[in-house]
């Protein structure tokens, strides 16, 4: 049984950082290329970051670029995303998604649709 366990959210002044974690199990995680999304509420999910299945690639939504940064560990089978200036407009529930493969388009890994596993969110609240 995979899952996906998110955690690290809570609430933080603007300016401020968060680093949230997703740790995998059930799953060969080094198989998989991982994403983080976020939704808003009354919003669409988004996609926020992702990362190849060896660390080699990442991309992120021009929305966080420059103040997110999404890594990963394989030994321990988990992805981090760490925010720094967070504004009011991340406020958001984040969801890590594993999606299987080696390969790393990014004509793809922006769509949740191609992603096989997420996890159940952790909420972020950045208050200005």
């Amino acid at each position: 049984q995979v899952q996906l366990v998110e955690s690290g959210g809570g609430l933080v002044q603007a300016g401020g950082s968060l680093r949230l974690s997703c740790a995998a199990s059930g799953l060969t995680f080094s198989t998989y290329a991982m994403g983080w999304f976020r939704q808003a509420p009354g919003k669409e999910r988004e996609f926020v970051a992702a990362i190849r299945w060896n660390g080699g690639n990442s991309h992120y939504a021009d929305t966080v670029k420059g103040r997110f940064t999404i890594s990963r560990d394989n030994a321990k089978n988990t992805v981090y995303l760490q925010m720094n200036s967070l504004k009011a407009e991340d406020t958001a529930v984040y969801f890590c998604a594993a999606e299987k493969g080696t390969g790393f388009s990014i004509l793809t890994i922006v769509h949740s649709g191609e992603y096989d596993y997420w996890g159940q969110g952790t909420q972020v609240t950045v208050s200005s």
